[in-house]
């Protein structure tokens, strides 16, 4: 597979069969990521790999949070800009009607939402599922490195045949997921991301993205 059939057929899979992840795909993927670049080679990610038992208790663990009704933890940083400005508020709300108009659920039915966001914590039956880290003295610039790190992952993953889905919805049960992990204190969990096989019997509908008028500028004869 090519860079370019990687990055255009990577997407956030939300349904994985239960095929077992082999130890040593995960360990090559992840050793040719340790090359993602960042700002003068800090390398700020700290990952943390779960298969097996540990991530079946971590998904029971959560999973029990969410039927008890518990309230989220306390955020440790910022998902989202609180009022989220043009075009990109149009871009949410675009992806939320078309994510959950495909599971045939009304916008009104927040029930039904609940109900399939509940799936992110049972990391939508993948069998495998790494936990990233930052240290929340870093920047800017070192979250941005955090980010083509785990891109740089997702898409080895995709050469490996296998899909993915970052998902920041873990870090709002960050305390759970720190019971099983038990990380430094001074880290805090940016995300999840599920991995396996995708199960191809499940209908996807893949959002769309911007035009590249919209949101590149070619300045030529420079």
């Amino acid at each position: 597979m090519d860079v370019y059939e990687a990055v255009t057929s990577r997407r956030a899979v939300r349904g994985f069969t239960d095929r077992q992840v082999p130890g040593e795909v995960l360990g090559r993927v992840l050793s040719a990521a340790a090359w993602a670049p960042s700002g003068s080679n800090i390398q700020p990610w700290h990952a943390y790999v779960l298969s097996g038992a540990p991530l079946a208790e971590c998904k029971r663990r959560a999973t029990e949070r969410l039927a008890a009704g518990d309230p989220w933890d306390e955020p440790e940083y910022k998902q989202y800009p609180t009022a989220l400005k043009s075009p990109y508020h149009e871009r949410r709300s675009a992806f939320g009607e078309q994510r959950y108009g495909a599971l045939g659920i009304a916008r009104d039915d927040l029930e039904a939402r609940q109900r399939a966001a509940s799936s992110n914590w049972d990391c939508f039956g993948a069998p495998a599922a790494l936990f990233c880290y930052i240290d929340p003295d870093m920047c800017s610039p070192q979250w941005a490195d955090v980010g083509m790190y785990l891109q740089t992952v997702m898409l080895l993953l995709r050469a490996e045949g296998l899909h993915s889905c970052p998902q920041m919805a873990w870090a709002k049960f960050h305390k759970t997921v720190a019971e099983v992990l038990s990380p430094p204190e001074e880290l805090i969990l940016f995300c999840g991301l599920s991995i396996g096989y995708e199960d191809d019997t499940m209908d996807f509908a893949r959002t769309g993205r911007a035009s590249l008028e919209e949101t590149v500028t070619f300045v030529d004869g420079l």
